[in-house]
């Protein structure tokens, strides 16, 4: 063969291997305040904003932000940071800033009231620039703090009087009852967007946390909250106004038929809350492909995932999980949650990052498992959780996000990772979302790597997937199955059903289909992958990826034709 032939077929490989160039990742610093375009959240330039933000309680008895005793304030900020996430949401109580005498109460004043004098000691030690403060004060140094990283905050009214939330019958639930008069409520509104006015990360203000119990009613639903959105706009109106629906956050369905009547548009989100107990113990007690497949249903349909197709935003303000690892409930139910939020691409915050509190429903020092730090906030508690979430934490799609052309990636919620090849012939592999591969899923349900001729292929039950050049077999066809929809299925040479799986190292193969009845016992998590759109660019190692492959295999044939 000819040194002519030889480059002509190296340029034939590559034309097949390259989906195209790749270009650069285009990051750039979040031009606020912010707005919304249709379903998306974005900066003033119009480029897309994903809100990934971590719940930073500081709602309770003591109205200071928990974890002030175990570490200063700048490294929480700074850690916050370091783990993916750029956005806190912020609780507070309506009553710091409409009770003087609570607002004017110092730090050590409040939980030498409470007898919480290790946690005086604490704060003395790792904050004592905070601890002689009024609480008032001292919120507005935290603020301030997340502000300086770059943190960008979410104003949180999560309820009126200092405590644990919630009940139906805690006083706090819902608009006229004992401790949540509505016109006491809009003045607090008003003083918290005015206070922080000139902060230029304070980005959004939730109107009000879980509103529930038995007094809930969509009539004054729409009187209140109406008030309450143009009462936040008329005070800062860079403000993102964030609102609730019922039911803890978990009903938004009246807008199907009536929106929101406002003054003012381009500021309006909608956030809702999906926890394992939202759906009881429905995880543990049924299958959880059907549960799946209902609970997903009733976030479209009702708790407020139809509002994307009708142009707003939605932002998941809380979900989360045990982080040990050892409440299934919360385990099956983060498979499908995750799946779930990855195809809507949605803003979320997870609840929560403190891994114990000062005092909380009358016990010292509560641990919280599901807070991303540990009990004394000197450690992450649990790292491959954050590397599940990872995948989330930036966007996939919306204004700006690439100049990249829409394609798909193949999401595993179980591990956070996406499908990649390391070369042609390896098995796929997970791997990080970032250098996942751009797929196309076609109308008869062939996945090929976008630009080349490869597709998806079941080659043999308990072997690995495979890549191919020809795609019209059954064996490369591949339908989301199960009501779960997470199930990709295709059909072997003998006509049986395999589903995509993962082994131990993480390479992708084909398995008998888990899960396919009403089994409640079994698990069928590390089978459940999503097809996501995509228009995210590639990492560049992607490229220098395919020249090596295309160098490779062209070596190889120069060594087979001599």
């Amino acid at each position: 063969m000819r040194t002519s032939s030889y480059s002509f077929l190296f340029l034939t490989i590559l034309h097949v291997l390259l989906p195209s160039l790749i270009t650069n990742h285009h990051h750039s610093a979040a031009a606020l305040p912010l707005s919304t375009d249709t379903r998306w959240i974005v900066n003033e330039s119009g480029q897309r904003v994903k809100l990934s933000c971590v719940n930073w309680v500081t709602h309770l008895e003591t109205m200071l932000a928990e974890g002030l005793s175990k570490q200063p304030v700048d490294v929480i900020s700074k850690q916050i940071v370091s783990t993916g996430f750029n956005c806190v949401r912020l609780t507070w109580p309506l009553f710091l800033f409409t009770n003087d005498s609570l607002a004017n109460l110092t730090v050590r004043k409040s939980f030498r009231s409470l007898g919480l004098l290790e946690s005086v000691a604490g704060i003395q030690a790792n904050n004592p620039k905070i601890i002689d403060l009024p609480l008032i004060d001292a919120y507005q140094a935290v603020v301030s703090n997340l502000d300086s990283n770059n943190v960008m905050i979410i104003l949180d009214n999560h309820i009126s009087k200092p405590g644990w939330c919630c009940s139906d019958f805690d006083g706090n639930g819902f608009f006229g009852d004992v401790y949540f008069k509505p016109e006491m409520w809009i003045k607090g509104l008003i003083k918290v967007a005015t206070m922080f006015n000139s902060t230029k990360n304070v980005v959004g203000m939730s109107l009000r946390n879980e509103l529930r119990g038995p007094r809930q009613n969509w009539n004054d639903w729409y009187r209140y909250v109406q008030q309450g959105a143009e009462a936040v706009h008329s005070a800062n109106p860079n403000l993102l106004v964030i609102v609730s629906g019922l039911s803890y956050d978990r009903d938004l369905s009246s807008l199907l038929k009536k929106p929101l009547n406002l003054t003012f548009t381009g500021k309006v989100v909608f956030e809702a809350h999906w926890y394992s107990f939202s759906d009881g113990s429905a995880w543990i007690d049924g299958n959880p492909n059907q549960v799946c497949g209902r609970a997903v249903k009733y976030m479209m349909e009702k708790a407020g995932g139809f509002l994307l197709a009708q142009g707003y935003p939605l932002f998941v303000s809380e979900f989360g999980i045990d982080q040990r690892g050892t409440n299934d409930n919360d385990n099956r139910y983060f498979n499908c949650f995750l799946g779930w939020a990855a195809e809507n691409d949605l803003d979320s915050a997870l609840w929560t990052l403190g891994g114990s509190y000062y005092l909380r429903e009358g016990v010292v020092g509560l641990e919280e498992f599901y807070g991303m730090y540990d009990w004394n906030w000197g450690k992450i508690r649990n790292p491959s959780f954050l590397q599940r979430i990872a995948a989330l934490q930036s966007p996939l799609q919306g204004p700006g996000v690439s100049n990249s052309r829409p394609h798909k990636i193949i999401y595993h919620p179980a591990t956070g990772l996406c499908v990649l090849r390391k070369s042609l012939f390896e098995p796929l592999k997970l791997g990080p979302c970032s250098m996942s591969e751009s797929w196309e899923y076609s109308a008869r349900n062939v996945l090929t790597i976008k630009g080349t001729y490869f597709c998806l292929q079941a080659d043999k039950l308990g072997k690995p997937a495979t890549l191919s050049i020809f795609c019209n077999g059954e064996n490369t066809k591949w339908e989301a199955v199960s009501d779960s929809k997470m199930h990709l299925a295709s059909k072997l040479n003998n006509g049986s059903v395999v589903c995509l799986d993962v082994s131990s190292d993480n390479s992708v193969i084909t398995s008998t289909c888990k899960c396919q009845g009403r089994d409640k016992n079994c698990d069928p998590g590390k089978q459940w992958f999503k097809i996501v759109n995509s228009t995210r660019d590639a990492t560049a190692t992607n490229s220098l990826l395919a020249i090596k492959e295309a160098t490779n295999l062209l070596k190889e044939v120069m060594l087979t034709s001599f």
